[in-house]
């Protein structure tokens, strides 16, 4: 869940601001600029400030909820928001590396194939759908294959914020390989392996079905 969900939302809010960065307008390239710091930021820095955030006593996002009248949420503590919680800082993390790949994939399609829909009569969604988005495949692919193998593998920011709890909530195969081998009294290196071999067999699995879809796109 945290890998899907993480890679849904990193590639749509991505396309979006690809897409509006794409217009040029003025200071795009400043405001494009400032959209890369949290993917430039440590991610013990970016982890750290989150957990401050959603602290449940002096977090400026409760504060902000009790501002507007909302109770108090436990966003770290409670087994039902902490997954939630570090899928929403993931997300802030990975949302600039989507932008820079896929607004270096707009770059590459040619201006006249916008200005011939657009004298067809075809308005902005349709000029999206019928051209933007297929054109934009292969990127896309390689942009959810290397976000995706990067998901896999979140380790810092979920240590950090959560430690993969409270009762295994926010546990991902990274932490509870971690908990595992090196984050009880009794070490379990080996069952640890196992589930660190899992994330090396996902990783090549989708790697495999990457290079399928690639073959069958240069053969079509």
């Amino acid at each position: 869940m945290f890998t899907a969900v993480c890679l849904a939302f990193q590639y749509v809010i991505g396309l979006a601001l690809a897409v509006f960065f794409n217009q040029h307008f003025r200071l795009s390239a400043t405001l494009r600029a400032l959209f890369l710091v949290p993917w430039l930021l440590p991610l013990i820095v970016s982890a750290s400030t989150w957990s401050w955030m959603l602290n449940s006593d002096s977090g400026v996002v409760n504060a902000a909820l009790h501002a507007f009248g909302v109770d108090p949420v436990n966003w770290l503590t409670s087994p039902s928001w902490s997954l939630t919680s570090v899928i929403v800082a993931n997300i802030w993390i990975g949302v600039p590396f989507n932008l820079v790949l896929l607004h270096s994939g707009l770059q590459s399609v040619p201006r006249s194939l916008y200005e011939a829909a657009a004298l067809d009569g075809a308005n902005a969604w349709q000029r999206f759908w019928r051209i933007t988005f297929p054109l934009l495949r292969p990127v896309s692919a390689v942009t959810l294959l290397l976000g995706l193998v990067y998901t896999l593998k979140v380790f810092d920011i979920i240590w950090i914020m959560t430690k993969g709890g409270p009762a295994d909530s926010s546990t991902t195969f990274a932490t509870w390989s971690y908990r595992l081998g090196f984050g009880n009294l009794l070490p379990a290196f080996g069952p640890g392996a196992a589930v660190g071999n899992l994330l090396v067999a996902a990783a090549l699995v989708f790697g495999l079905v990457y290079l399928r879809v690639q073959r069958k796109q240069a053969l079509s």
